[in-house]
């Protein structure tokens, strides 16, 4: 049996190629007024089945970049008695959950062909700083309101709608 080659398989695999280029160079635009450029074999929206079991911790947050164009990171303390700000994906993939660094939180993933989006966020409510407090609150506002999500490997970057990256890294996760 011989393959056929025709005109229009060329142009076929030209847009592919040029469309893999496009999406490349639009997420580097995307975050690199983050200063976190994820290389092109990063994925994009990932199913939940992919971070099932797995263990996040906020490692940087880089806010918006100023009238300069210059990006501000945001300092991340460790929290009250130590408690890094980490989110937790469940073995079912089903529930978000983890720590502001003062309060526990949960939300309930919701997926479709684009990703998944987090839904009925909770939280506990202790007293915290004030401080500790507002960071508090902005991280549960971007964990609401992000745009996209990208892998790549051990990090995990949250980009929300507006500008701000949240960039985590992977832990062990013993809850297993």
């Amino acid at each position: 049996m011989a393959l056929k080659y025709s005109p229009s398989d060329s142009i076929g695999m030209s847009l592919n190629r040029l469309f893999l280029t496009f999406s490349c160079l639009g997420l580097g635009f995307l975050v690199g007024c983050a200063n976190v450029i994820p290389p092109c074999s990063a994925k994009i929206s990932p199913p939940s089945s992919e971070l099932k079991n797995t263990k996040w911790e906020l490692t940087r947050w880089n806010l918006p970049p100023n009238s300069n164009g210059e990006v501000r990171t945001r300092q991340i303390p460790q929290g009250d008695a130590s408690n890094p700000i980490q989110i937790i994906f469940d073995t079912n993939g089903q529930r978000l959950s983890g720590s502001t660094g003062c309060n526990r939180f949960t939300a309930t993933l919701d997926e479709d062909a684009r990703g998944f989006s987090l839904k009925q966020i909770a939280s506990t409510k202790m007293a915290c700083s004030p401080q500790r407090m507002e960071l508090e609150n902005d991280f549960l506002y971007e964990l609401n309101d992000y745009r996209s999500i990208v892998r790549n490997g051990d990090q995990l970057l949250m980009i929300g709608t507006d500008r701000e990256v949240l960039s985590f890294t992977q832990r062990p996760n013993t809850n297993k």
